[in-house]
């Protein structure tokens, strides 16, 4: 499909969050204009986990306003990703304190019995990897009901992106989420009751089941989101995304800005 019909990349990381070592705002909206984007989103990592560094917010909303100055014709849209916010619910509301931020996604990439709140893939070494993606399912669950101040949910298959294969080493390809149908369901069907946007990431590529799902469940939003952390990245895999979409039953809306909506 042409480049230009790409959809808006809302997941985006600059040197501003404490893992994007090759991340870089300005070469970032370069390339969003290169693609023909219509909009991208920063939205930065503040974790509640001991392997965040702290965010300075100040700072990163004023290289955003450079770059809106350098790059007119892009839409650049402000944002954080907050990882377990519902572990730290004042943190996090003074964080959202003043309206600063116009894209809040909600994430988990820990469980609360991990010692310092490592990544999930630390489980895998020890636990059943059935039990590793239940677990962070359950906690998905937590998240959802316990924390109100989001717009969209991102990566629901964080898990996925090291599953283990045969032979143990990291095969997202190998995963099945008919393993999981019934805890999947239970956790999209919470989201679409909040008539919050579920996030189509393609890091991993979510799978298809997954959209169906959140179709047959009441979704009614789908967000398209590279999770990039450095400029190369940026849309990747979104041509193949937006095929997958489609055949899902979403469009996009009247805006090239709007989240993708239910046919």
């Amino acid at each position: 499909m042409p480049e230009e019909s790409l959809p808006a990349d809302n997941h985006v990381h600059s040197e501003w969050s404490w893992d994007a070592r090759k991340g870089d705002m300005e070469a970032t909206c370069a390339r969003a204009v290169e693609l023909g984007l219509p909009s991208v989103a920063f939205t930065e990592h503040v974790d509640h986990t001991a392997r965040s560094g702290p965010f300075d917010a100040e700072g990163y909303l004023a290289s955003v306003e450079r770059c809106r100055d350098r790059f007119p014709q892009l839409r650049i849209v402000t944002g954080v990703e907050i990882g377990e916010a519902h572990w730290d619910p004042e943190d996090t509301a003074a964080l959202l304190r003043g309206g600063r931020f116009e894209r809040i996604l909600a994430s988990l990439h820990s469980v609360p019995d991990l010692p310092g709140h490592p990544d999930m893939a630390v489980r895998y070494r020890t636990d059943p990897r059935e039990k590793v993606v239940r677990d962070y399912l359950a906690e998905i669950e937590k998240l959802i009901t316990s924390f109100d101040d989001f717009q969209v949910l991102a990566h629901i298959d964080y898990p996925v992106r090291r599953w283990p294969g045969p032979d143990g080493s990291p095969d997202s390809a190998t995963f099945d989420p008919r393993l999981f149908e019934e805890e999947y369901r239970h956790a999209l069907r919470l989201l679409a009751g909040t008539g919050r946007v579920l996030e189509f990431n393609t890091r991993v590529p979510l799978h298809p089941l997954l959209l169906a799902w959140w179709r047959e469940v009441g979704g009614e939003a789908i967000s398209f989101a590279s999770d990039a952390h450095r400029p190369d990245a940026l849309a990747r895999g979104f041509r193949d995304a937006v095929g997958v979409a489609e055949a899902a039953g979403f469009r996009p809306g009247r805006d090239a800005l709007d989240f993708w909506r239910r046919a």
